[in-house]
């Protein structure tokens, strides 16, 4: 639900103003602007409110820490901290480090809720918390940096979005920044960085998370 709100949101016209996501018109092209806006914001309560009372057998401490997991993900340190920083640097020259800063806390940051509250929840001590929070980081921000890559070298069909969207904003991106080689080869360090924070799990547990960074690092659309 956070990360649909989060999409709904990034669209919108004030935003990044698309009109075409996962092949389809954008919610606001569908049903409005108003309607857009209300629609992440429901999404937003509902997310924490299933959390509140759908949880069963749970530490009631472990509850409260997913909870504010998920508020510094979507607050003012994490999401809205990051689109900030995205809207302010369009059509300005920018690093490498405010880059990362902004992929890390659009992106890299629900992530690392998602995975964080699943480790809580599950009972994970706090080294394995860690260890799944730096491995949810690296999957994070290797989406981005995928994503970069495929907006200039893959069509709109094949994207289900609109390609080419951040050339013509003029916003900065991996491939723009580094070249599209680089960031190529800065895909398999993520990737490999990411798997390196799994070897003190089971290797049989483990493994969906092993496929997922491998499948975020050759994904094709």
């Amino acid at each position: 639900m956070i990360h649909t709100m989060s999409l709904i949101h990034d669209d919108l016209p004030c935003m990044d103003n698309d009109a075409l996501r996962r092949g389809k018109p954008t919610n606001h092209i569908v049903f409005g602007e108003e309607t857009a806006v209300l629609a992440g914001d429901a999404l937003l309560s509902l997310a924490f409110q299933h959390v509140a009372i759908s949880t069963r057998n749970v530490l009631p401490r472990r509850v409260v820490q997913a909870i504010a997991e998920l508020g510094s993900a979507v607050g003012s340190q994490g999401l809205v901290a990051g689109q900030i920083v995205d809207i302010c640097s369009e059509g300005k020259q920018i690093g490498l480090d405010e880059l990362e800063y902004i992929h890390v806390h659009k992106t890299s940051v629900l992530l690392e809720a998602a995975v964080v509250c699943g480790a809580l929840m599950g009972g994970g001590h706090a080294i394995q918390v860690r260890s799944l929070r730096k491995y949810a980081r690296c999957i994070g921000l290797l989406f981005q940096v995928v994503d970069d890559i495929l907006d200039v070298t893959k069509s709109s069909e094949e994207l289900g979005k609109t390609a080419g969207k951040d050339l013509e904003s003029d916003k900065a991106t991996y491939p723009k920044l580094m070249g599209l080689e680089k960031a190529k080869e800065f895909v398999i360090r993520l990737a490999d960085k990411a798997m390196e924070e799994l070897s003190g799990f089971d290797v049989v547990t483990s493994a969906p998370l092993y496929h997922l960074a491998n499948y975020i690092a050759y994904r094709q659309n």
